[in-house]
């Protein structure tokens, strides 16, 4: 189902960037599958840079969370094969790199919530975090971490 909607939303999977540190990119536990946080790579390159809103518009952020989730299912994909075994998202973590006084972190946040919404339908329904940073690795706008729940 998930590898189906993705071709009708015409969305590829890119290789995996990174991990850039001493940690898996997911990790399965059970029936869950811990995604590692995602940074907003496309091409090998940052979608979106510096603090939202000075640096980074927050709609550019909102778009840079939507690829956050693209990077995730790569990586779900790479620890499980296929994505066909993901039922549904338990939980979804946005981290937006703030400018002090910027309190939209939910609205970029809804970048990564839609696009699973879509994906998914009513399993992709989720509980989520959405918190303001004050720095993100290699000075990304958006950081993006994933709980999905597999199926037997």
């Amino acid at each position: 189902m998930v590898e189906q909607r993705l071709a009708q939303l015409h969305i590829t999977l890119p290789a995996l960037a990174g991990p850039f540190g001493a940690y898996v990119p997911a990790r399965r536990a059970g029936g869950l599958l811990f995604v590692s946080g995602q940074l907003p790579m496309l091409n090998g390159r940052l979608l979106a840079m510096g603090p939202v809103p000075s640096q980074c518009s927050p709609e550019q952020a909102q778009a840079a969370a939507r690829q956050c989730i693209i990077n995730a299912l790569a990586a779900a994909r790479s620890v499980e094969g296929s994505l066909e075994v993901l039922t549904g998202v338990v939980r979804v973590g946005v981290f937006v790199n703030s400018d002090p006084g910027f309190f939209g972190q939910p609205q970029v946040a809804n970048g990564a919530s839609e696009l699973l919404l879509e994906l998914f339908g009513d399993a992709g329904r989720h509980a989520r975090a959405a918190v303001g940073a004050s720095a993100l690795p290699m000075n990304a706008s958006v950081e993006v971490e994933v709980v999905f729940s597999i199926g037997g």
